[in-house]
């Protein structure tokens, strides 16, 4: 069975920092697209981030440039770096991983994968 299991969440001041990271336990396809997606309060699932089997990433265009998505196969860990964090990024921050393969940022344009975590809460205040 696939289980992705989120921690690093927490809360922190405008401006601040926070490293996520995913275990993808069962999961093996490398070749498929892996991501974040977040969801707050009374807004639509999103996605921020994601990186496939040839290490191709996409970004929401509102994180490029603060956060990072990386991954360690040998670990089977995916990791969102999150540097100058913004109060509108609070949400829950959800793992994610799919089944088929599909372009990165397809992948973080639709948001919509076949493996998902229970997420973790990131709270950024001003």
């Amino acid at each position: 069975d696939v289980r992705l299991v989120e921690s690093g969440g927490g809360s922190v001041q405008a401006g601040g920092s926070l490293r996520l990271t995913c275990e993808l336990r069962g999961y093996h396809y490398l070749s498929y697209c892996v991501g974040w997606v977040r969801e707050a309060p009374g807004e639509e699932r999103e996605g921020v981030a994601a990186i496939d089997g040839d290490g191709n990433i996409s970004y929401k265009d509102s994180v490029k440039g603060r956060f990072t998505i990386s991954r360690d196969r040998a670990k089977n860990k995916l990791y969102l770096e999150m540097n100058d964090l913004k109060p509108w990024d609070t949400a829950k921050y959800i793992c994610a991983a799919d089944f088929v393969y599909r372009p990165v940022d397809v992948a973080v344009r639709v948001a919509d994968f076949a493996y998902w975590g229970q997420g973790t809460q990131v709270n950024v205040s001003s």
